[in-house]
This record gives C-alpha cells, sequence and structure tokens, in this order.
C-alpha cells in the first residue's frame, strides 16, 4: 500500500525497556510508485501522495475538501497541497518516493486533546458496580473510582506505566492520532505526579507522536490531606509545580473545578503560579453542576475548559470573548449514562470552538479510538460529523495551543497525515466502532500501516449447494 518501512518500537537508546511494537500489516498490494532513481545531487520534495481526497480542514467548503488531490512533503512539512493537475510536471521525478492512495481520503493527523493514559491497573470493578446500579459515592467508597486509580499508580513500576500507556498510544495511532495530551493526576503526591509527567516526555520522544505534558495535580484532593484542600493546593503550588517546570516536563497546567471539585479561590492560586511560569493553563469544568468553572478558565485566559455540561450562558459568552475551546468528551457521558449534554447550540450561537477527545481514562472513558468517539459526539451531542473530525483535527490543534502548527493540510505545518479507506470524510462518525485507517505519517514518514479493503472474489453459483 505504501513505501515499506521498519515497525515502530520503542529503541530510544536511553531506555531499557522492552521494545512496544506497532501493529502491522503485510500488504497483499503495494499501490505506491518510486521514482526512479534521479542523478539531481537535489531533490524538491520527500514524498508525494497523488490520487487522493483531501479533507484539508481549511477553507470555506465542506471539510475543505479537495478531490483528486496530491500532497508533497519535504524536511517534515507539507510543501503542497491541492489538486493534482496543479503539480509540476516532473514532480515525480523530484521526489524520493510517490505513494499512489488511489482515491483513498487524506486528513489532518488526529490529535487527542484530553487523554489520561498513564495509570496502573484498571477499572473493570467500577464498571460492573456500575452496571449494578452503584453510585459515584458508592464506587469510590469501595475504593474505586479516581482514588483507587491513584493508588494502582503508586503502586506500579516506571515499567509497567511505560509500557500499558505505550500500547494505549500505539492503538490510537492505529485510529490515525498523531498528537496526543497526556496528564498527570493519578499520583497527587510528589513522587508519582513527576513519575508521570517523566514517562509522558519518555513516550514522546520513544514513540512516533507528539505528547504534550500536562499537570494535574489538582484532579482531585490526596488522601494524606484528608479534609485540608488549601492545604494540598499549596503543596501543589508550592512544591510538585516548582519541581516538574525545573526538571522541564510539563506543558500546561489542568485542574478540577466543581461542587464535588477545588473551588475557585483554590484553582486561582494554582492558575496564576502556572501563569507566572508561563504555563498555559486549561480546566475540568461544570460537568456535574453549573459552578461557573468554564468562565473562571477563561478569566484565566485557559486554552480550553472540558466537559462543560451545566454551562451557563454567561459562563460560554465568557470563554467566547477568551477564545477559550469548548472541550466535548462523550466517552464519559456514555460510560456514566449521563443525560445531560454540553450546550452546543450555545457554543455555536457565541462561536466557541469545541474539540472533541477520546478522554481516554480507566474509569469513566476506557476507549482508544477516535471515530468510535466522533460517533458518539454525533449520537450524544448532536454535533456534525464535520464539527467531530473538525474537534479531532483543527480545534483539537486549538485546545492545545498548537494551531499554527498542525491540524489542518496546509502548506507549512507539520506533514501529519491520516489516510482512510472511506468514501466520505463523514464516515469517520457515521460508522460505528469501524476503524478504516490504513496509513498514518508522522513529520512526513509512514509510521503505521493496516490493510486497505480488496474486492472478494465470487464463487460460481451452484444451484445444488445449501447453505452450510
Amino acid at each position: 500500500m505504501l513505501a515499506d518501512g521498519p515497525a515502530v518500537s520503542v529503541t530510544d537508546p536511553r531506555y531499557t525497556r522492552a521494545p512496544t511494537r506497532a501493529p502491522r500489516a503485510a500488504c497483499a498490494e503495494r499501490a505506491y510508485i518510486r521514482s526512479s532513481d534521479s542523478k539531481r545531487a537535489r531533490h524538491m520534495w520527500d514524498a508525494i501522495w497523488i490520487n487522493a481526497n483531501l479533507a484539508t480542514m481549511a477553507g470555506a467548503q465542506p471539510y475543505g475538501a479537495v478531490r483528486d488531490g496530491a500532497i508533497a512533503t519535504g524536511a517534515g512539512r507539507i510543501r503542497y497541497v491541492g489538486p493534482m493537475s496543479a503539480l509540476r510536471a516532473d514532480a515525480r521525478g523530484v521526489a524520493r518516493t510517490v505513494h499512489d492512495l488511489k482515491g483513498a481520503w487524506v486528513t489532518p493527523g488526529l490529535v487527542d486533546s484530553h487523554t489520561h493514559v498513564i495509570y496502573g491497573g484498571d477499572s473493570r470493578r467500577d464498571f460492573e458496580m456500575r452496571l449494578r446500579g452503584a453510585t459515584r459515592a458508592e464506587i469510590y467508597g469501595g475504593g474505586g473510582g479516581v482514588p483507587g486509580i491513584v493508588r494502582r499508580t503508586r503502586e506500579a513500576s516506571d515499567d509497567a506505566l511505560f509500557q500499558s500507556a505505550a500500547r494505549r498510544i500505539l492503538e490510537m495511532q492505529s485510529h490515525g492520532v498523531t498528537t496526543l495530551e497526556s496528564k498527570s493526576g493519578f499520583g497527587l503526591d510528589l513522587e508519582t505526579e513527576l513519575r508521570q509527567m517523566r514517562l509522558s516526555r519518555e513516550l514522546g520522544r520513544a514513540l512516533p507522536v507528539t505528547v504534550v505534558s500536562t499537570f494535574l495535580g489538582a484532579h482531585g484532593l490526596a488522601p494524606e490531606y484528608g479534609a485540608r484542600p488549601d492545604d494540598y493546593i499549596g503543596f501543589l503550588v508550592d512544591t510538585v509545580l516548582p519541581a516538574a517546570f525545573a526538571e522541564g516536563i510539563v506543558d500546561a497546567v489542568d485542574g478540577f473545578c466543581d461542587n464535588v471539585g477545588f473551588t475557585h479561590a483554590q484553582i486561582s492560586r494554582l492558575f496564576e503560579r502556572a501563569r507566572a511560569m508561563g504555563l498555559p493553563v486549561r480546566l475540568h469544568a461544570d460537568q456535574y453542576s453549573d459552578f461557573s468553572a468554564g468562565r473562571l478558565a477563561a478569566e484565566h485566559g485557559a486554552l480550553v475548559a472540558d466537559h462543560l455540561e451545566f454551562a451557563s450562558e454567561a459562563t460560554v459568552e465568557a470563554m467566547a470573548k477568551a477564545g477559550t475551546v469548548a472541550g466535548l468528551l462523550p466517552g464519559a457521558n456514555y460510560t456514566l449514562r449521563e443525560t445531560r449534554t454540553p450546550p452546543v447550540e450555545l457554543f455555536r450561537r457565541h462561536g466557541v470552538r469545541m474539540a472533541v477527545s477520546t478522554n481516554s481514562n480507566p474509569s469513566s472513558s476506557p476507549t482508544n479510538a477516535p471515530p468510535m468517539v466522533m460517533n458518539l459526539a454525533c449520537t450524544l451531542f448532536r454535533i456534525t460529523p464535520e464539527e467531530a473530525l473538525a474537534g479531532f483535527t483543527i480545534d483539537g490543534a486549538r485546545a492545545l495551543g498548537m494551531a499554527q502548527d498542525r491540524g489542518s493540510l496546509e502548506v507549512g505545518k507539520r506533514a501529519d497525515l491520516a489516510v482512510w479507506d472511506i468514501e466520505d470524510p463523514a464516515d469517520l462518525s457515521y460508522l460505528i466502532a469501524a476503524n478504516r485507517c490504513i496509513a498514518v505519517v508522522k513529520d512526513g514518514v509512514v509510521v503505521h500501516e493496516a490493510p486497505r479493503s480488496a474486492p472478494v472474489a465470487r464463487r460460481p453459483a451452484d444451484s445444488g449447494a445449501r447453505a452450510r
């Protein structure tokens, strides 16, 4: 299908971990063309993808679509994107590799802007208790929920955390992801919070994916602090965040602000310290009540406020004014069977961009499959398939403060691409639990391949044969 390359593995010499290999298919048909050995000393482009349909996610037309298009890449960047007819006549002769996509669709590499991929153990028991009707309080009281994940994460070795997270990330990659955010927040102590952020850095170096490291120490109250949340926030502000910053392992700061989370004053204290360090902020906001947490996020210039099921119009107006993205996390609504949904019509009316994310975590959203989450976002939240894809591309990039560099197919942006065996971009949301991703390109390099559907030979009719 595409040019051959080595299987993805954890091979960074700084680590001694066992290799984690990406799934790789033996392609029955190679539909790529290698250019003849050129005598030119220089190549105009490293590679060209031809005979493609492009969902650029830029421009006025739906999906920014370009049919019968092509993309050229060089030095890890997009050098040309547009109609095949506009390519130079000698383009194949000046590119090292030409990939014939035979009508497949190409989107920007997906951006998963809200994940908790590093954790120990699982929350299978929480799932079973929830099915039997247990409440959130009962699950927490039984040793589950976030406290249970915290305990298991503290107990897990670095290698166990690394390998399990790498497996999740490679599964995301197989669904088209090239950039993702990875939160701490399952340690709630100095040692484990720093371990999680260090592992986020390691995973980004070891795997062909960009990993943004977010400090979420204010995910919940550490058990050691009992009923002293102000003291705990002080510990995060004065000890954990400065240590992470000094070590260079934090890119952004997050928190949980709700009637069952931290207060405005507590989150403001954390955010003020983060902003003083030059770190962007984001917030879990208004998931369980109208707590005006999204408005607080906007007041602090947050990149994104996530959840927002109970956000008021005043909150949405504040977010619009600040340019704060709304982060939609339908996996949690689905798993928790929440009937309250984010105010999508208000977001549209006030021009608030909507990111969509897997929220990959063991308790409320155990999925690493963006297309499935796109389907949930459309079905549960009534957004359009185009909005869902934008949420995992250009608006997901906005939620990470990275839209200038990725999230759309435009000249100068990173050559992060996802190739899909689909007939229309809406299929990414329409099909339930399907994975039609046949290739992923990171910085111009093919890092994942999967089989493309092929015609099945029909057997001659046999009037005497019975169904078996």
